[in-house]
């Protein structure tokens, strides 16, 4: 099999996802909610796009930490004191998303999408190996949304935010701060946008 065979016959499956935390960083603070739904998939010639409200994960998890950061809790409206009694078990939610991440994945490549991606993928890579030792999405698969627009839109880091997309690639649903709400939300613009031509469009 030669280089160009081996990128059009492999596939992604790309999953969207959002946490909420009581923090800015894993360890010291703690990540409460976890949402992921299945976005699209990919082979590297034909892109389908997947209704992201289909395939969903959510958990709530018990706080590892004593530390939190109120403005953090005042934004995603967790209760700290709520999830310690009713919380699921770290390891226990991590188990879950693992498996649904091979449920719906099988053979494919699972590539984590976030808007921006790198606060997510960092408590959530931090959790995958901290309590199960390895994670689905390996050490580095995933795409950030907020590079892609800047990239197509050419415009700087600033007017890449969420907030900054135009019409036709902003969801219609509204970001809320639960975790699996705004996994589905970013799953709708990362279809869209995946399949924008661009600025010069």
């Amino acid at each position: 099999m030669n280089v160009c065979d081996q990128a059009t016959s492999s596939l992604d499956v790309y999953i969207s996802a959002d946490i909420e935390a009581d923090g800015p960083i894993p360890g010291k603070f703690s990540m409460l909610a976890l949402g992921l739904a299945v976005a699209a998939t990919f082979d590297g010639v034909t892109f389908a796009a997947q209704d992201p409200a289909v395939a969903t994960f959510y958990r709530e998890l018990k706080p590892i930490g004593i530390e939190s950061d109120s403005g953090a809790l005042e934004v995603s409206g967790l209760n700290r004191e709520s999830l310690e009694l009713n919380g699921i078990d770290p390891a226990t939610a991590m188990h879950d998303a693992a498996y649904w991440v091979s449920t719906h994945v099988g053979s494919a490549r699972a590539v984590l999408a976030g808007y921006p991606v790198v606060f997510d993928w960092m408590f959530i890579q931090w959790y995958f190996m901290n309590f199960l030792g390895k994670s689905p999405f390996g050490f580095g698969s995933a795409l950030d949304m907020k590079t892609m627009y800047q990239q197509k839109a050419h415009v700087t880091v600033d007017l890449a935010g969420r907030t900054s997309l135009p019409p036709g690639l902003a969801s219609s649903r509204p970001h809320t701060h639960n975790a699996l709400n705004d996994a589905i939300e970013q799953a709708e613009i990362f279809n869209r946008l995946f399949m924008w031509g661009g600025a010069a469009q």
